[in-house]
């Protein structure tokens, strides 16, 4: 039935009169190809087209007829179809940028009928000029030749309607003469409109910073005026001279989405002054230069010539890692690994048909002892036994006291699953000494090799940042691992969550509940946890806040619930670099003791960093609960800014001295709101590491 309409399509183009169609018409043929027709072509029941010259006729029929749609939109002005065109359809399905048979493309009629908010949604959908125009004469002379034809064919068909009797063909002609009329309307305005016109003015504001030792970062607006055309592209300029003579460099940004540039392979210690100038249909405006009028790139670790912190640390633990193991490859111990190839993996698919063999060793109740459970989960489903059981194996079960130091040492344990193998057998030499951490820890090991063999895979994903413990001496260890594919598995259930916390059946009482049921119960927010561990900073200069409180075995850090891998924090900029000149800034600002920034002084509002800073302070000091007039007692983090990668750094603010770490027992005056939770600092180490 698609295909028939279609070709039915075909047909009525292929009798159409030669000539533009009406507005009526033009209703008709984008509302119906956005209504029918909003389907792939590639969709159709290829099993009714003969043969691939006919799917390819009817390819070519449907970007036609989709150009065409968009073309009558854009010359009926109406903005809420072509944002729908262009929102359904790719910038090919519609030949964006193909040019008409009177050589227009669509932003051409946007930008001389001044159409401002349309010609706004075509630059961001990549929409371009006409490459006619390649100068005012030319635009000029085409749209004069477009009005005088357009004219021209108005008197023809109105001397052959009212010279000829009325009949059918008269009835034609005169819908001809009124589709005519009206483009003879639109080439009128879009002519008046070029001709009215100006040179756009300077962008209203460019603003200049140091992106890297060797790149700056130019941002910039649109101009302020409304009565010149609209702008379809800006040219950046750079130069060490501020008469811009000579000119080392310039850019041409036609990519309106984001209005910024970065000016990279700059040299290090020079200044570089900088200026952008916008275009419309009318030329090139004058240029507006940037503030501050010049820059100059630079890295605050230029100031002392510091290295980066973690350079060559990831090389260096694989080396030892590397050495360790071949001091330990000869061991006795490594005869039974022999035998397994190196590169053995499970698939997924293959290894999960036994994950519920009736012989596994998977539990279904706890006793007292210490236990782990791997949680795998897609979307809302979770994955089970075949009698609806999480897979937990046993650890040790005359192990009732969890100490902190074991379960931080399988938290890093899980940073390398895929070396389980060589631990197990490498911690078996070593107990000979019959060291009960050890035995402990041999134990963890092989309840996780139990865990990987059963289910068939290596990762188990990150270990929540603690374990449950009940009354009745259960201690249970949670790994957490998203699966991201769309796989089936034989033998294998995906439940939903809701259903499996529904059908549980306790044995304990709500008063005690059992680990497992306390699992249950939490599972959501282990799972939120899980996802929200994972997300990453935009880029940008971050102002973080450390806080510390210890307890007798161990030191926590606050951190966010929404972003719990990560400091409490607040954006100062998108900027991530420091230049040397803020960081030189910000050690006479430590030298000197002075308090952090929270009120403004003259002397200092021409600093950007200062301001930006001002901002922050406040912003940070209402996440976290503090009065601002304590943040003169707070001090920033002077010796050095924390980067993480290329893209995101951050500045600590510091509580005094005495309030860094809250000790056991002391009282803290300022409790944070909701939303915020503390981890052992270990578990957030491990975390920011991921």
């Amino acid at each position: 039935k698609m295909t028939q309409q279609m070709r039915d399509l075909q047909l009525a183009q292929a009798r159409k009169p030669p000539g533009p169609s009406s507005p009526n018409a033009a209703k008709r043929l984008y509302r119906n190809l956005s209504g029918k027709f909003r389907v792939n072509y590639t969709s159709f029941d290829e099993g009714s087209l003969v043969g691939r010259g006919e799917k390819e006729k009817l390819r070519k029929s449907y970007l036609f007829q989709s150009n065409a749609a968009l073309f009558e939109a854009v010359e009926l002005q109406d903005l809420d179809r072509v944002q729908e065109m262009l929102k359904h359809y790719s910038p090919e399905e519609l030949d964006l940028n193909t040019p008409n048979s009177e050589g227009l493309l669509p932003l051409d009629i946007a930008i001389m009928t001044n159409n401002a908010p349309i010609a706004r949604a075509l630059l961001q959908a990549g929409a371009k000029e006409s490459p006619h125009f390649v100068s005012l004469e030319s635009r000029s002379l085409h749209l004069s030749t477009l009005v005088r034809e357009a004219e021209q064919r108005v008197n023809e068909l109105m001397a052959q309607v009212v010279n000829e009797a009325p009949h059918a063909d008269c009835s034609e002609k005169e819908k001809q003469l009124k589709a005519w009329e009206w483009r003879f309307r639109l080439y009128k305005r879009m002519k008046a409109g070029f001709e009215h016109a100006r040179v756009p003015d300077a962008p209203s504001s460019v603003h200049l910073s140091v992106a890297s030792s060797t790149s700056l970062q130019v941002t910039f607006w649109e101009p302020l005026s409304v009565n010149s055309a609209v702008v379809t592209k800006y040219k950046v300029e750079w130069s060490c001279s501020p008469t811009f003579s000579p000119l080392l460099g310039e850019a041409v940004i036609d990519k309106l989405k984001d209005l910024h540039f970065t000016i990279q392979g700059l040299v290090s210690g020079t200044a570089y002054h900088v200026r952008v100038s916008a275009y419309n249909m009318k030329g090139w405006g004058p240029p507006q230069a940037s503030t501050p009028p010049f820059a100059i790139p630079s890295n605050w670790r230029e100031y002392d010539g510091r290295a980066p912190r973690r350079r060559g640390q990831a090389e260096a633990l694989d080396h030892l890692l590397g050495q360790v193991k071949t001091v330990h490859q000869h061991c006795i111990c490594h005869e039974p690994c022999k035998n397994q190839p190196q590169s053995r993996k499970h698939s997924v698919s293959k290894s999960l048909k036994h994950l519920f063999h009736p012989g596994s060793k998977f539990l279904k109740t706890l006793k007292r002892g210490l236990y782990l459970t791997a949680i795998f989960y897609k979307d809302d489903n979770i994955l089970v036994t075949h009698e609806d059981q999480i897979p937990v194996v046993e650890i040790d079960d005359t192990y009732s006291c969890l100490l902190m130091q074991d379960f931080l040492w399988l938290t890093k344990v899980s940073c390398m699953w895929d070396e389980i193998l060589w631990l197990r057998q490498c911690v078996t030499v070593s107990q000979s000494s019959c060291s009960c951490i050890l035995q402990t820890r041999f134990k963890m090991l092989l309840a996780i090799s139990q865990m990987q063999g059963l289910l068939g895979i290596q990762d188990l994903g990150q270990v929540f940042f603690e374990p449950i413990k009940d009354k009745q001496g259960n201690i249970l260890i949670v790994t957490l691992k998203e699966v991201k594919t769309n796989q089936t598995f034989e033998s294998v259930r995906w439940v939903p969550i809701c259903k499996l916390q529904s059908g549980r059946k306790s044995v304990s009482s709500p008063e005690e509940p059992t680990a497992l049921d306390t699992l249950l119960i939490s599972l959501q927010d282990k799972l939120a946890y899980h996802q929200r561990s994972s997300h990453a900073l935009s880029p940008g200069l971050y102002l973080g806040y450390l806080k510390l409180c210890s307890a007798v075995d161990q030191i926590r850090v606050l951190v966010p619930e929404q972003l719990p891998n990560i400091l409490c924090h607040v954006k100062i900029r998108s900027n991530p670099n420091i230049s040397r000149e803020e960081w030189e800034w910000l050690q006479k600002m430590a030298s000197v003791e002075e308090p952090v920034p929270t009120e403004p002084e003259t002397d200092r509002s021409q600093n950007p960093l200062f301001q930006e800073l001002q901002v922050a302070i406040k912003e940070l000091m209402t996440l976290v609960n503090i009065p601002l007039q304590e943040a003169k007692d707070f001090r920033l983090y002077s010796q050095e800014v924390l980067d993480f990668g290329d893209q995101v750094s951050f500045l600590l603010l510091l509580p005094p001295s005495d309030d860094v770490c809250t000790a056991p027992g002391q009282n803290n005056p300022y409790t944070p709101r909701s939303g915020f939770l503390t981890l052992p600092l270990q578990i957030f180490e491990l975390g920011e590491e991921r």
